[in-house]
């Protein structure tokens, strides 16, 4: 499917509707849900959100925070940077995969606008939150540990949800007409984004057009690192969404297109060479007598294409290696909020989501190694997931209440019969024994997930909040873990998400994943309602059966192993601070916060006894923000430790520790907005702890570099509403 506004001229018309300052974010608000991003206009908080934000598991961002990630970065993950128990890793810089208490990717229930997205490629280029650009965002919730079953299933680590705004209406008898534009910056790189929105509505009916535009060249590492290739990227999205109100009942329909014609990934053999996505989104909120039903409806279709761009030697008819994915994806939510009495409620639910995976890899033409046929990958594959759920949330006394939740799904999983490139020559062997293998034995699986959540809140005095839990979670391998049959070295060098330079097997006897965590969070505050400090400790505990790891199958070079994926034992502890104090709070001088996060985890396969792979050292932010009267101002220093803790089985790299200095202002007058930041401010050389390896060098000369970060970068952004 493709329209006529997705012309090239699209991004002249972007970054004139930001440079004649049409609509953008301006003024900041906050809402009832954990995170509310510095946005206007924010919409009443929804049942779910409500929830979220009683769990003390769950973080909250600073504005500051947020507006400095916003003009940073396009990918909507870097929103989470500073929260508790964040990470993230990906050689990507529209797509980094989220970790939250060291589970990273699909053990991370990610959730776009009530959709959960599976990644539709070998190498996961194409996450879920790399479908939305930052500035599209309204509320973004990070909810780490102990997750409610109302949140998702099939995950171990906790939920990510972003959402849109809900569609705004004008007054009885008037129409409104709104809209925002955003013009953006950076130094490193030469990137610059645009993005804006325009609304029209009356009471009854409205309707947005929201659309963006991101494009970067290479960026370079701090010091004298220099260029990092393989690390730029283009991506513009458009988006329709259509909403009826009507007394106590909502509806709303978004219709979507992006495309991402490039982006380089320095930590893998390949690059994405398009990746467009088309997208229908449905919700229905109502009120009754009896309580609040919520139904949400979605579909999309992903075709991503894979192949090398110029650092990695480019490609063309007779060159390169293309690869081709082609998902389908389709799904429902319903979700039943029903008052038992003022003290009780009750929620009950019911999804089910549809993944329709078809992976081949064409023949190079005139290559014997590439060909003569098609590689089939993954034939037509699908992962069907059927879930319900009951919670039960009471309200015992003032100062306690608990939840308790239960929840089933069933994962259903198949696939067809696969084919190297030949099926006969040396060069093919490897792969044609595997093929063989592969289909001579049925492919249809199923597992069926219980997962619990059980928490107590209890409001010990005035400024002491204690949370405590237990939660098991359970999640299915997803299709590459399952099916990636190539044993090959180059087959199976091209599937892994991990950024090593590594090849991965998969396996059809794997069994899904059941974590069992407790975890107990002691919040320390302000007893008055001025909010002057507060202080988070989270220590949690997490041990997982059958954790898929892998185990060493053979030395594909003096830099790279085979592995096959395989059940383990794992455990995870570790620890999560937060807090905030207000310095000074006066006319004069305006109002001053501290703020500060530090995480520790530690991961350690049980059968291996090796450390868990990409599992973040020691880290922390120390932030100071400020606000005067329209001039707003954040200085602050990401603390990282060394990371000497690691998977020595995949040859893990180490990296130093480091600081960086980050600082960003922005002045607010009238519909206009310019903010600005320096990130990486003394330009430090540094390693990024999950960021993998340079494949580009072992390639070349076999050295295992790690990923290196970003150095100095002038950021500037100039918005505007209407």
């Amino acid at each position: 499917m493709s329209y006529p506004f997705f012309a090239r001229s699209q991004r002249n018309w972007l970054w004139l509707m930001a440079v004649c300052a049409l609509p953008c974010a301006a003024s900041p608000g906050l809402a009832a849900t954990v995170v509310t991003l510095p946005r206007v206009d924010i919409s009443t908080a929804q049942e779910d959100a409500a929830l979220a934000d009683n769990l003390l598991s769950a973080s909250q961002v600073d504005q500051s925070s947020a507006r400095m990630s916003r003009l940073s970065s396009p990918d909507a993950a870097s929103l989470f940077r500073n929260q508790p128990g964040f990470s993230s890793y990906g050689g990507g810089r529209l797509a980094n995969l989220p970790v939250l208490n060291g589970m990273a990717d699909d053990r991370v229930a990610t959730v776009v606008d009530g959709v959960r997205i599976n990644p539709a490629c070998p190498n996961h280029m194409n996450p879920a939150l790399s479908y939305i650009d930052p500035d599209s965002v309204e509320t973004a919730t990070a909810i780490a540990g102990l997750t409610s079953v109302s949140n998702g299933g099939d995950s171990l680590g906790g939920t990510i949800d972003v959402e849109r705004a809900d569609p705004r209406f004008a007054r009885h008898g008037k129409i409104l007409f709104t809209g925002r534009a955003r013009g953006t910056y950076r130094s490193n790189g030469g990137g610059y984004s645009a993005a804006g929105s325009m609304t029209v509505a009356n009471d009854t009916f409205s309707l947005r057009y929201n659309a963006s535009y991101d494009q970067s060249e290479d960026y370079s590492g701090g010091g004298d690192i220099g260029r990092v290739g393989s690390t730029e990227y283009v991506r513009y999205t458009h988006d329709v969404t259509l909403g009826v109100h009507k007394k106590n009942h909502l509806l709303v329909l978004t219709f979507g297109q992006q495309d991402a014609p490039r982006e380089g990934f320095a930590n893998q053999y390949m690059d994405m060479t398009n990746n467009r996505s088309t997208y229908v989104n449905g919700k229905y909120v109502g009120d009754f007598n009896w309580g609040t039903l919520e139904a949400r409806g979605h579909w999309q279709r992903v075709t991503h294409v894979m192949n090398m761009l110029d650092d990695k030697g480019g490609h063309s008819t007779t060159k390169g290696m293309p690869m081709n994915d082609d998902q389908r994806s389709a799904g429902y939510s319903i979700k039943a909020t029903i008052p038992l009495a003022r003290q009780h409620t009750l929620r009950l639910g019911s999804s089910f989501d549809h993944e329709g995976l078809r992976d081949w890899w064409p023949p190079l033409v005139g290559s014997m190694m590439m060909g003569p046929n098609t590689f089939n990958n993954i034939n037509n594959g699908h992962r069907d997931r059927l879930g319900h759920f009951a919670e039960w949330e009471a309200q015992w006394t003032p100062r306690v209440s608990t939840l308790l939740g239960l929840r089933n799904d069933l994962i259903m999983m198949n696939t067809g019969n696969v084919s190297p490139y030949s099926w006969t020559g040396m060069m093919s062997a490897a792969d044609i024994k595997a093929a063989d293998n592969f289909n001579n034995v049925g492919h249809g699986r199923s597992d069926v997930n219980f997962d619990v959540t059980a928490l107590t809140r209890w409001k010990t005095t005035d400024s002491l909040t204690i949370e405590a839990g237990y939660a098991r979670k359970s999640r299915a391998p997803n299709l590459y873990e399952r099916y990636a049959w190539g044993q090959g070295g180059m087959s199976s060098k091209m599937i892994g998400w991990f950024g090593d330079g590594n090849g991965y097997v998969g396996n059809l006897n794997l069994k899904s994943e059941i974590g069992n965590t407790a975890s107990v969070t002691f919040d320390w505050h302000d007893p008055t309602s001025a909010q002057r400090w507060e202080l988070k400790v989270q220590p949690y505990y997490t041990y997982v059966h059958n954790y898929i790891n892998v185990n060493f199958v053979k030395n594909l070079s003096p830099n790279s192993n085979q592995y096959i994926f395989e059940n383990h034992d794992a455990q995870m502890y570790g620890i999560n601070t937060s807090g905030h104090y207000t310095v000074w709070n006066t006319s004069r001088y305006g109002k001053g916060e501290i703020t500060g996060v530090i995480n520790w985890v530690r991961g350690q396969d049980k059968v291996t006894h090796t450390g868990l792979y990409q599992q973040m050292p020691l880290n922390g932010t120390l932030g100071l923000n400020e606000t005067v009267g329209p001039w707003t101002g954040r200085a602050e220093m990401n603390f990282v430790k060394a990371k000497d803790t690691v998977d020595s089985l995949r040859n893990e790299p180490r990296t130093p520790g480091y600081a960086l200095l980050n600082l960003n202002g922005s002045y607010n007058w009238k519909m206009m907005t310019l903010t600005a930041g320096i990130d990486n401010v003394l330009n430090q050389a540094y390693y990024m702890p999950l960021g993998g390896i340079l494949t580009y060098d072992l390639k070349h000369d076999g050295t295992r570099m790690p990923m290196p970060g970003m150095g100095r970068s002038f950021n500037v952004s100039l918005s505007a509403t209407f």
